[in-house]
């Protein structure tokens, strides 16, 4: 029990350090499962990974609060219309997302969710990272503020979130990509990344989580307290880790990222290799 515990802290962490910056939260969780294992069953870790998501989630709706509340009295009336804009623009660039990912999620997890698919994944979108950030330096963005984003470009943003259904693309890897792509400043690309991630998370782990309800599960003591941990200890460590992003990202681009992604990547792939050897 208490080594399940320490093994959930430690899968918080990495869920909240990876969910947020663009390398791939589930690349990560499948490369941690190989070596921190919990001592559930399949379905529970399926459900635990859902928990430490809306953990993560809970951390934006804690940071960005005022700025996604439409009804606080301390906006006037125009912010208020601007905030209820923002939220209309989230929506829309969500539905390709929940299009596509409703009817191919069982799909994917079947075929993708494994070590070889998410390897490529992460070389392919760490090499995007580098050539986007190069053909962009020295460019001025178009689009600095975060009202200035036309409903056009929100849903293309939408788009590109459909490639994140593969897992190893990182969902706000994918995002921040199309929105640099689309002419959006790196703070901008983050931040509507940040609030795309509030409905499609939430959404994701709602299925996830009627799945698991209808296959007949339940949970038990060590099984609650486990979540918890992982569902706190994600939640902490979200909020350092998009304070960090959004600090890194103003005087910084998102090379190293890639470059992290292709290293990774290349981790698994000769891990994967090794393990077919043995």
């Amino acid at each position: 029990m208490i080594l399940d515990i320490i093994k959930a802290v430690i899968l918080g962490i990495i869920e909240g350090i990876t969910e947020w910056l663009p390398i791939s939260s589930t690349g990560h969780l499948i490369l941690a499962d190989e070596f921190i294992k919990l001592n559930v069953s399949h379905d529970f870790i399926e459900m635990f990974n859902v928990v430490i998501q809306l953990g993560a989630i809970l951390a934006v709706i804690l940071l960005f609060f005022h700025k996604l509340n439409p009804f606080s009295p301390k906006k006037t009336s125009l912010e208020k219309k601007e905030t209820w804009e923002i939220w209309l623009k989230v929506i829309l660039a969500c539905v390709p997302a929940i299009a596509f990912g409703l009817p191919f999620d069982d799909f994917l997890d079947a075929h993708f969710h494994k070590f070889l698919p998410v390897a490529i994944m992460l070389i392919i979108y760490g090499i995007a990272f580098i050539v986007v950030e190069n053909m962009h330096d020295g460019l001025e963005p178009k689009i600095k503020v975060l009202r200035k984003l036309s409903y056009k470009t929100a849903f293309f943003i939408g788009l590109f979130q459909v490639l994140s259904l593969i897992p190893g693309t990182s969902r706000s890897g994918a995002t921040i990509l199309g929105a640099i792509i689309l002419g959006c400043s790196r703070y901008v690309a983050t931040e509507f990344s940040f609030f795309l991630g509030i409905p499609v998370m939430f959404g994701a782990s709602g299925l996830k989580l009627a799945k698991y309800v209808a296959g007949g599960n339940s949970f038990g003591g060590a099984e609650v307290a486990i979540l918890l941990t992982g569902f706190i200890v994600s939640f902490i460590v979200s909020i350092f880790a998009i304070k960090f992003l959004l600090g890194y990202i103003r005087n910084h681009d998102f090379k190293v990222f890639g470059w992290y992604r292709i290293v990774l990547g290349a981790i698994l792939i000769i891990y994967f290799i090794i393990k077919l050897l043995i």
